[in-house]
Protein backbone atom coordinates (compact mmCIF):
# COMPACT_ATOMS: atom_id res chain seq x y z
CA UNK A 1 0.00 0.00 0.00
CA UNK A 2 2.75 2.51 0.67
CA UNK A 3 4.39 1.74 -2.60
CA UNK A 4 1.11 2.51 -4.22
CA UNK A 5 0.70 5.84 -2.35
CA UNK A 6 4.07 7.48 -2.99
CA UNK A 7 3.49 6.71 -6.89
CA UNK A 8 -0.09 8.71 -6.83
CA UNK A 9 1.83 11.07 -4.80
CA UNK A 10 4.27 11.46 -7.40
CA UNK A 11 1.45 11.74 -10.42
CA UNK A 12 -0.33 14.05 -8.76
CA UNK A 13 2.55 16.48 -7.46
CA UNK A 14 3.10 15.94 -11.50
CA UNK A 15 0.41 16.92 -12.57
CA UNK A 16 -0.14 19.51 -10.06
CA UNK A 17 3.36 20.93 -12.02
CA UNK A 18 2.11 20.25 -15.57
CA UNK A 19 -0.57 22.35 -14.81
CA UNK A 20 0.09 24.89 -12.75
CA UNK A 21 -2.77 27.59 -13.19
CA UNK A 22 -2.09 31.46 -13.99
CA UNK A 23 -1.67 33.74 -11.44
CA UNK A 24 -4.41 37.01 -11.57
CA UNK A 25 -2.46 40.04 -11.94
CA UNK A 26 -3.70 43.25 -9.61
CA UNK A 27 -1.92 46.86 -8.87
CA UNK A 28 0.90 46.45 -7.00
CA UNK A 29 -1.06 48.79 -4.27
CA UNK A 30 -3.71 46.28 -4.13
CA UNK A 31 -1.70 43.18 -4.00
CA UNK A 32 0.54 44.80 -1.24
CA UNK A 33 -2.55 45.31 0.83
CA UNK A 34 -3.85 41.56 -0.08
CA UNK A 35 -0.22 40.43 0.78
CA UNK A 36 -0.39 41.92 4.31
CA UNK A 37 -3.96 40.54 4.71
CA UNK A 38 -2.46 37.04 3.68
CA UNK A 39 0.20 37.69 6.44
CA UNK A 40 -2.37 36.37 9.42
CA UNK A 41 -2.60 32.99 7.45
CA UNK A 42 -1.19 29.71 7.58
CA UNK A 43 -1.89 26.48 5.35
CA UNK A 44 -1.08 22.89 6.97
CA UNK A 45 -0.76 20.56 4.47
CA UNK A 46 0.68 17.26 2.71
CA UNK A 47 2.68 18.16 0.04
CA UNK A 48 0.95 15.28 -2.55
CA UNK A 49 -2.37 15.26 -0.91
CA UNK A 50 -4.84 15.95 -3.45
CA UNK A 51 -6.95 18.34 -1.45
CA UNK A 52 -3.42 20.64 -0.40
CA UNK A 53 -3.12 20.35 -3.88
CA UNK A 54 -6.74 21.90 -4.89
CA UNK A 55 -5.66 24.84 -1.99
CA UNK A 56 -2.57 25.36 -3.24
CA UNK A 57 -3.77 25.87 -7.21
CA UNK A 58 -6.23 28.31 -5.61
CA UNK A 59 -3.57 29.84 -3.58
CA UNK A 60 -1.64 29.98 -7.14
CA UNK A 61 -4.66 31.21 -9.53
CA UNK A 62 -5.54 34.05 -7.11
CA UNK A 63 -1.90 35.71 -6.11
CA UNK A 64 -2.18 34.98 -2.30
CA UNK A 65 0.56 34.35 -0.51
CA UNK A 66 -0.08 32.14 2.85
CA UNK A 67 2.56 30.65 4.68
CA UNK A 68 2.61 27.04 3.93
CA UNK A 69 3.46 24.46 6.57
CA UNK A 70 4.58 20.99 5.85
CA UNK A 71 2.58 18.83 8.65
CA UNK A 72 4.14 15.41 7.25
CA UNK A 73 7.76 15.85 7.33
CA UNK A 74 7.94 18.68 10.40
CA UNK A 75 6.83 16.97 13.96
CA UNK A 76 6.83 21.04 15.12
CA UNK A 77 4.75 21.78 12.11
CA UNK A 78 2.38 18.93 13.20
CA UNK A 79 2.07 19.26 16.79
CA UNK A 80 0.98 22.87 15.96
CA UNK A 81 -1.41 21.44 13.95
CA UNK A 82 -2.72 18.85 16.57
CA UNK A 83 -2.52 21.37 19.68
CA UNK A 84 -4.11 24.55 18.03
CA UNK A 85 -6.59 22.75 15.31
CA UNK A 86 -7.33 19.70 17.60
CA UNK A 87 -6.84 17.02 15.09
CA UNK A 88 -4.29 16.09 13.00
CA UNK A 89 -6.13 16.68 9.31
CA UNK A 90 -5.10 18.13 6.58
CA UNK A 91 -5.58 20.55 4.67
CA UNK A 92 -5.83 23.22 7.80
CA UNK A 93 -5.99 27.18 7.56
CA UNK A 94 -4.94 28.91 10.73
CA UNK A 95 -6.60 32.04 10.70
CA UNK A 96 -5.05 34.62 13.40
CA UNK A 97 -7.64 37.72 13.90
CA UNK A 98 -6.37 41.18 14.37
CA UNK A 99 -7.45 40.92 17.86
CA UNK A 100 -4.80 38.11 18.44
CA UNK A 101 -7.81 35.54 18.48
CA UNK A 102 -7.06 32.08 16.52
CA UNK A 103 -9.41 30.20 14.58
CA UNK A 104 -8.86 26.80 12.61
CA UNK A 105 -10.56 25.72 9.31
CA UNK A 106 -10.60 22.73 7.63
CA UNK A 107 -11.67 20.88 4.58
CA UNK A 108 -10.19 22.50 0.90
CA UNK A 109 -13.64 24.02 -0.62
CA UNK A 110 -14.52 25.84 2.57
CA UNK A 111 -10.59 27.34 3.25
CA UNK A 112 -10.74 27.83 -0.57
CA UNK A 113 -13.89 29.79 -0.47
CA UNK A 114 -13.10 31.83 2.61
CA UNK A 115 -9.66 33.15 1.15
CA UNK A 116 -11.59 34.49 -2.06
CA UNK A 117 -13.62 36.17 0.33
CA UNK A 118 -10.87 38.18 1.40
CA UNK A 119 -9.88 39.28 -1.73
CA UNK A 120 -11.18 43.19 -2.14
CA UNK A 121 -13.49 43.64 -5.24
Amino acid sequence: MAIIRYILGRIILLLDWLFTPKSVKRDPELQAQLDLKMANYTLYQYLACPFCVKVRRALKRNSLLVEIRDAKRCETTKKELLEGGGKLKVPCLRIEGNDGSVSWLYQSSDIIHYLEAQIPR
